[in-house]
């Protein structure tokens, strides 16, 4: 694990660096200087920014109502109920939808999921085709973070309907933050790690 993340380069033999991929172009985005150096990333900040711009973000998706459907925590280790385990094995398989799509820290909480995630670029996989390549064509539009959550909920929702869920599973829209800095970065994944033992401590008081 490299120290602004959890993804680290690795020579191959004879000192020749393999051809970077979108993860290794992700780690840059985790570093204080890409933040410093990189005035997009502060326009982006502002209202009426681009969304489907490159850098991370951090999104916080709740069930509805915010009804406890999807597991239970005991100390700091929440067990998933089957509704859970659909929701986190959809979140999982996002970047294979969308082709540009880096994911991060995440954690399924009892009524709400946390999730780093970030574009390192344009293109999308539809839906329909899986991870199959598509046609350049169908690579020219940059998927929005919008774009990311909505194809998540409707996903997830039908995988949770197949585990015999009835009902409504997330509430509308859903809160996000532009990740500013690598501070803010290292803040962020802390705070999704230590969710699980602050539910504990609310449930304690």
């Amino acid at each position: 694990m490299s120290a602004g993340g959890w993804f680290e380069v690795v020579l191959t033999p004879g000192g020749v660096n393999p051809a970077p991929t979108k993860y290794d172009m992700f780690i840059v985005m985790y570093t204080d200087e890409y933040f410093i150096e990189s005035p997009r990333r502060k326009r982006m900040r502002l209202a009426g920014c681009d969304y489907s711009r490159e850098g991370p973000y951090f999104v916080t998706i709740c069930t509805y109502k915010k009804e406890c459907i999807l597991g239970a925590v005991t100390g700091d280790v929440v067990t998933l109920t089957v509704v859970g385990q659909a929701v986190r094995e959809t979140w999982l398989g996002l970047a294979g939808r969308f082709s540009t799509l880096v994911l991060d820290e995440f954690i399924v909480m009892p009524n709400h999921v946390h999730g780093v995630l970030g574009f390192v670029g344009a293109g999308f996989t539809p839906p329909c085709v899986g991870t199959e390549v598509v046609a350049a064509a169908k690579q020219d539009r940059r998927p929005s973070l919008s774009d990311v959550i909505c194809a998540f909920k409707a996903l997830s929702m039908r995988a949770a309907r197949l585990k015999g869920h009835v009902g409504m599973l997330w509430q509308r829209g859903y809160y996000e933050h532009i990740v500013r800095d690598g501070e803010d970065m290292r803040n962020v994944q802390r705070y999704i790690v230590e969710n699980p033992a602050r539910w504990g401590m609310k449930a304690g008081n």
